[in-house]
Formats: structure tokens, sequence, C-alpha cells
């Protein structure tokens, strides 16, 4: 009995609604669709909060000679880019372009911009451990709501600065603190999920696909943050943290965060415990009785598990060099994030500058880019099967993208758009397949029997090491475009570098194991090894 109140207490509401309107249940394939696309819009929610701060950065500390003076673009372009600062202007957006917004308004302006961020990410980071921890114990969909609500609380009381006329920056700061600590249940929750429900054959391309979210993210919350600019920056914060919130209250209906718990077994389990619900499974659970599992083990649900500790969970091959290498990849991938808006309004661009609305709009092609680079290292490691080597390559050739984009960017329009999409590609990509394929490749590694148990905090580790990364190169780039924006891109291509000769020893392993070893035929996989189960596909 005991089994099945768990099992109940794990099925999320929404769910148990749509059973007893159909009278039956779903197939085990719609289950992962709605898997998917639930964890896509939860986790572009987290990332559309994080970029107003971008966004309304060249506000807070204006540029006031920033204008549009008739841009050629060709049509992809123009739809990114619009007129903003016309005769008819209100007086308070003139004020706030003339004057900024205090503290921000200062000389130091820059650097407390760089510290909103570092304090923001430097929260988030240390978040990350626990948050990882506590998901692998905790029910992920109660917890991950519970984050998502929180997060857009505070992003909106960063907003609420505005209307209240705040000019006090320990507010903001601590604002931005308490929302880094929110933000941090996301990603190991939303990883967990995923690894939960999905096999590892062609982990790679699925994951890369669905981790467009970031991106879509990223473009959603520039443009939601963008339209809503002439009317106040403090609405840049509120709108996203409302969407944030909203999609929280989604999560909580309609999530399921383990095949058990909806009466499905697990597919990292024995062989035995991989043989689905029967087809008359159906049929019963319409009629309200329960399927009874073979084990009580493979019922319980999400609300019995126990975790994995960190010293374990950083004692598989792999999860170190892994961690070290996003370390240095994130930071180049956040700070484009938090930086390249205001990089773009503050160069000149074929001899003009664009406005601050129109560069923030425009900064969402980098993420058009890391899209395409998401997708394309996901399937490059599959056919591979070389998760190190896609990412070390990616990461080496971020570098010439980074020095071509800010060489020749300020030619005209056009090229600084192609450029930045090639640089969008290079730098998301390994930041992409490392937060997902790889962390989930891991997870459920050889040496943990199959038990998924560990997905959230090998995830979280790997992603907070990161994240860690993520929060000095925004500080770094307050300090550092003081100087010239030369420096801020140096400091960029040498942390690439850096990423990908961390991985030279996997690199090395993986080509010698291609080059020199027969495939193995046994059971046994390496984290990296594809399973036959098909993704989305009924296991029948």
């Amino acid at each position: 009995m005991a089994s099945n109140f768990d099992t109940v207490r794990g099925t999320p509401p929404g769910i148990l609604l749509i059973r007893s309107i159909r009278g039956k249940d779903w197939r085990f394939s719609t289950y992962r669709y709605v898997v998917l696309f639930l964890t896509f819009v939860a986790y572009a929610s987290y990332h559309a909060s994080r970029k107003p701060s971008s966004i309304v950065k060249s506000v807070l500390y204006p540029e006031p000679t920033n204008k549009d003076n008739g841009l050629d673009l060709p049509w992809f372009g123009q739809v990114f880019i619009k007129t903003q600062y016309m005769g008819n202007e209100s007086h308070h957006r003139h004020r706030l372009i003339d004057k900024g917004w205090a503290p921000f308004n200062s000389k130091d302006g820059t650097t407390k911009l760089g510290e909103i961020d570092v304090a923001f990410l430097a929260c988030y980071s240390l978040g990350m451990y626990v948050a990882g921890h506590l998901g692998d114990t905790l029910d992920l969909r109660l917890f991950l709501t519970c984050g998502m609500v929180g997060s857009g609380v505070f992003v909106a009381l960063f907003g609420m600065g505005y209307f209240w006329n705040i000019h006090v920056f320990g507010f903001y700061l601590g604002m931005q603190m308490v929302a880094g600590l929110f933000q941090a249940t996301g990603w190991p929750s939303v990883v967990a999920v995923i690894g939960n429900w999905f096999g590892k054959g062609k982990r790679g391309l699925i994951m890369g696909i669905w981790n467009a979210h970031t991106s879509v993210g990223n473009i959603s919350g520039s443009l939601l943050a963008a339209s809503v600019l002439d009317y106040g920056w403090g609405w840049c914060f509120i709108v996203p943290g409302a969407f944030i919130a909203m999609a929280g209250i989604l999560v909580f209906l309609f999530l399921p965060a383990y095949p058990e718990d909806i009466g499905f077994s697990s597919p990292h389990g024995s062989a035995s415990s991989l043989e689905a619900v029967p087809a008359d499974g159906e049929a019963n659970m319409g009629k309200g009785i329960q399927v009874e599992s073979e084990t009580n083990m493979s019922r319980a649900g999400s609300v019995t598990r126990t975790g994995v500790g960190l010293i374990e969970a950083c004692a598989i091959p792999g999860v170190i060099p892994f961690a070290l290498c996003l370390f240095f990849a994130k930071l180049v991938a956040y700070t484009f994030l938090y930086w390249l808006p205001f990089y773009l309004s503050q160069t000149e661009i074929g001899g003009e500058h664009v406005s601050v609305k129109s560069a923030g709009n425009l900064s969402t092609l980098f993420d058009v880019g890391g899209i395409v680079g998401g997708i394309l290292a996901g399937y490059i490691s599959d056919k591979l099967n070389a998760r190190a080597t896609t990412a070390a390559c990616f990461m080496y050739a971020a570098i010439p993208a980074m020095l071509l984009y800010r060489r020749y960017g300020s030619i005209s329009h056009n090229i600084n758009i192609l450029l930045m999409m090639v640089a969008g590609l290079f730098i998301n990509g390994p930041y992409a397949l490392i937060t997902t394929a790889v962390s989930a490749d891991l997870g459920t590694h050889s040496s943990l029997r199959g038990d998924s148990r560990a997905l959230a905090t090998v995830t979280a580790i790997i992603d907070g090491t990161g994240s860690v990364g993520a929060a000095f190169g925004p500080l770094l780039t307050g300090f550092l475009s003081t100087i010239g924006w030369d420096a801020v891109f140096v400091m960029l291509m040498v942390c690439a570098l850096i990423a990908g000769l961390l991985l030279s020893r996997l690199v090395i392993s993986e080509i010698s194991e291609k080059t020199c070893k027969p495939p193995v035929s046994s059971g046994r996989h390496n984290f990296g090894a594809p399973a036959s189960q098909p993704l989305l596909s009924d296991r029948r």
C-alpha cells in the first residue's frame, strides 16, 4: 500500500484529470513528447527571465550618442532593427537616455553592472550544488515548480525598483542574489527529468534539439524585454518574471518527473524491468485499477528515491574534466549573453550606432547560431560516438570565429550579423553538448549500475562548476571593457583555448579507442556509448 500511495503522490494533477476525462492513459511515447515539451518551455522561461539585465544595461548606464541613422540591412536583419529615438519620445524616456538610472549612471557604472551579474551567477553556481542533491532526493516536479515561481517573483521585484523609484545598489544586488538561488533549481531538474525518460540512443541529437530552449529563451527574453522597454525598464523584468511563474504552474500540473510516477518502468533498470506496461494496462488504468509492478522499487516514484553524494558523483569517470571545461566554455557563452547587447550599442558598425532596443533585438541572432550549433554538436557526437572530441573541436573553432567577429564585424551590418551567428554556433555548441547529453550520459554511467538517481547531482556538479566561470566572465568584462573591447575578446579567446585543452586526455582516449581497439560487443557501455533502445518509441 505504501508503494501505491507514493506513486499517487507523484502523479501530476493535470494527468489525473486527463485520465479521468479520456477514460484511459496515454502511451509511453506520448508521455515522452509531453516531457520534452514541458521541460523545453520550463527552461526557456528560465533563460528568458535572465535576459532583461543585458537589455537594460545601456539604459541604466547610457551612451547618449547612440542612434540609428538609416541602416542598410538584409531582410532578416531588418526584422531585428527598428528606429527608436525619434522626436515624439516621452519625457521620461528622454530623461533615462540622457542620465541613466542611479546608482548605475556614475563613472563606475559598468563595474556595478558587472557586480550585479556576478552576484546573480555566484549565487546561481553555489545554489546549483545544493539544488542538484535536493533534486535527487525530493519530488522533482514540486522542486522545479517552487524554483520557477520563486524566480519569477524576485525577477519581477528587481523591475519594481523602477516603479518604486529605488536607487539603492543593495536592493538590486539582493534581488539578483535571491533570484540566482531560485534559478539554480532549473537545470539539474530538467536534465534529470529528461535522463529519467530517455535512454542513450541518439541522446546527443535529441538533447541537442531539445537544448534549443536555451537560445529560444534568450531570444524570447530579449524580444519581450525590448518590446516593453518604451514603457519603462521595469517592465523588462516584470513580463519575463510573470512568464516563468506561469510556466511553473504548467509544470506543476502536467510534468511527470519519473516514468514510475505514472505507472511505467524506468529505461535505466535491468533487462526485466525494461518491459513496458502490458497492453491491457491502458484499459485497466482507465477503469481506475492500479497496475502493479513486479517490484516495489520500480514503482516507488520520485518521492522515495535516495540521492548520490557529491564526492561519489565526482568519482564518476569524466565528470571532473567536463566540469572544468565547462567552467571556461560557459564563461565565454555567458559573457556574450550578458554583454553582447551592450557591446552592440557601444560599438560603431558601418560607421553607425544602433539604439538600445535595436541592439537587444539584434543580439538574438547570436542565439540563432547557437541553436544550430547545439543541434550540430549533438548530431556529430552521436555519429562519432565521441563527446569530448566534438566539444574540443568546437571550442578550438570558436577562437578564430571570435577573432573574425571582433576584427571585421564593424565593417557593415551584414558582415556583423553573419559573423555573430557563426560565433554563436561554435560557442554555444559545446556548451549545449556538455550540459545536456554529456551530463545525462555521466549521470547514468555504468558505475552506477543503471541507476539514474545521480542525474541531478552530476548535472549540478558540471553546470555548477560552469556557472562559477559564468560568474567570472561578466565580472571581468565589466573591468576589461573600460580598457577596451580588444582586451575582452583576448580574454574570451584564451578561455576557449583552455576549455579545449582540458579535454585533451579524453580526446586522446576516444581517438585511441577508435583506432587501436575493436568495438566492444558486451553489454557494458562507456558513458558516451549509445544504447540500442530508441528514444521515442514504445517499449513493447
